[in-house]
């Protein structure tokens, strides 16, 4: 495609576009697990493969860096899948279209999965080059981040030996990551009762679009709307003023991204026709009030459609809207140890209907484990009493921060000798791998740090090009200054 070959660093940017080309969804990922593999035999690296997936490639260090101690360099393979409605794009068949777009690389109508390729790309820059001072370095690809931890869940004790770790799934130039929350999900699967839809009713279709989205963990804190309370806020309420009856209702798509979209199929008593188109672009200005700081591109959209066979009970259309409109989302508490951070919080992810049953599936995170398991309760004890039946996930682990680590200040070190600018040294209300592995090798000492991306997990994911040559340079500078064994 080459849209991109003129951006620095050269080497950095082809491979991510190569990995572009390269379809990886959550859990079908063995289109970029051949191209790794592909590439180690091409350079003649040594690689193995675990059984769920997971891909370690070796180099060698460089002649005279023998004694330099072994370092791990980590990102994750899989990326979000999630597009604009009016686009057509098949995220098994179809490559990823980078576009630039001033100081931004973005993707056309879809997610652009920086969040990780590009960790991945600067792992393969790294392995592919011959004028890198280096000790012996160790590339772990990892399966399914994004929809479960599969792969760092599974990985094997003894399946790397490097006792430093950089992970670079990190969303912020200028800040090292220390720590991470730990997350668990909630689902709530309710049994459809349906009746047959009254005589004489008018029935019409309402969309609501154009919201910004974003990542579950890194944006909750930033006042962004959620499609399904959106929706559900203007039904509980016209259920009780113009007598709706619902017929079905879907909206957001990933566990682990602010729903940008949400729709529902209803019918009125004929006489509310007019009443409910005025009562729904009331609300319409309402939410563009609301949300003008946030949401400028709010869309809603109602317009008649065919009258469906049946539609919800009263009964069941009840406790379904209640749960909907209790359940909690966005920040449940701040953090009392460090400023800024977000401590816990949970998203409303997605509202599916599933032949006769529907699905909500909400996940929780907080960088206080029991916080964690107490806002999943709360979340469990809202659809329970509406009558759904709850599971919850198998969860992960945070990350609790190490200021005492060695690689930290190596680091931090690196940044404020190349740029003239001390970085921020935080914890990050999002799930980074290295909270598992850290249960696994408990010896490691760790740090996560990258380039700015934005609006990840989102059609508008974009990434800063400036931030990505930083992010080189310090990455290279890092490894330049590990110490000996």
């Amino acid at each position: 495609m080459n849209i991109l070959k003129d951006l620095k660093p050269t080497v950095v940017w082809d491979y991510f576009e190569q990995i572009c080309q390269v379809p990886r969804p959550s859990k079908k990922e063995e289109k970029i697990i051949a191209f790794l593999i592909a590439f180690a035999e091409e350079k003649g690296l040594s690689y193995k493969q675990d059984e769920i997936g997971n891909i370690l490639i070796s180099k060698p260090a460089t002649n005279g860096c023998e004694d330099i101690k072994s370092v791990l360099l980590q990102s994750h393979i899989d990326m979000v899948c999630e597009k604009h409605a009016h686009i057509k794009h098949n995220f098994e068949k179809d490559p990823i279209i980078p576009q630039i777009d001033g100081e931004w690389v973005k993707a056309t109508g879809t997610t652009l999965g920086a969040d990780d390729g590009i960790g991945v790309a600067a792992q393969l820059a790294l392995l592919a080059s011959s004028d890198i001072t280096h000790g012996d370095i160790e590339c772990l690809f990892t399966v399914d981040e994004e929809t479960g931890l599969t792969g760092a869940f599974n990985l094997k004790d003894g399946f790397f030996e490097s006792e430093i770790l950089l992970n670079l799934d990190s969303e912020d130039d200028g800040e090292l990551f220390i720590g991470c929350a730990g997350g668990i999900d909630s689902v709530a699967t309710f049994n459809i009762e349906t009746k047959d839809t009254p005589e004489g009713y008018f029935a019409f279709k309402m969309e609501i679009s154009g919201l910004k989205g974003g990542h579950s963990g890194d944006d909750i804190d930033k006042g962004l709307g959620n499609a399904n309370k959106i929706l559900n806020r203007f039904l509980w309420q016209a259920t009780r003023t113009y007598g709706l009856e619902l017929h079905s209702i879907k909206g957001g798509n990933l566990r682990n991204a602010i729903a940008r979209e949400a729709s529902a199929v209803a019918v009125v008593p004929s006489s509310q026709k007019e009443p409910i188109r005025v009562a729904f672009n009331i609300y319409y200005d309402e939410l563009c009030t609301e949300l003008e700081s946030t949401e400028p591109g709010l869309k809603m959209h109602l317009e008649s459609c065919d009258t469906p066979k049946t539609v919800f009970t009263n009964e069941f259309q009840t406790a379904l809207l209640n749960a909907i409109y209790a359940c909690p989302h966005g920040v449940i508490e701040m953090s009392r140890k460090i400023e800024g951070l977000v401590e816990t919080s949970t998203n409303l992810a997605a509202i599916k209907q599933e032949g006769e049953q529907l699905i909500i599936t909400t996940s929780q995170r907080s960088s206080v484990e029991t916080a964690k398991h107490d806002i999943a309760a709360m979340v469990r004890s809202v659809f329970e009493l509406a009558g759904a039946e709850v599971e919850h996930g198998d969860g992960y682990p945070g990350w609790a921060p190490n200021t005492d680590s060695e690689i930290l200040k190596i680091t931090r070190d690196s940044y404020e000798r190349l740029f003239n600018q001390k970085p921020l040294v935080r914890a990050i209300h999002a799930g980074l791998e290295c909270g598992l592995f850290l249960e696994k090798y408990p010896s490691l000492d760790m740090i996560s740090f990258g380039p700015t991306i934005r609006r990840a997990h989102s059609p508008d994911e974009m990434i800063n090009i400036e931030t990505v040559n930083k992010f080189w340079l310090h990455l290279l500078d890092v490894l330049a200054n590990i110490p000996v064994k």
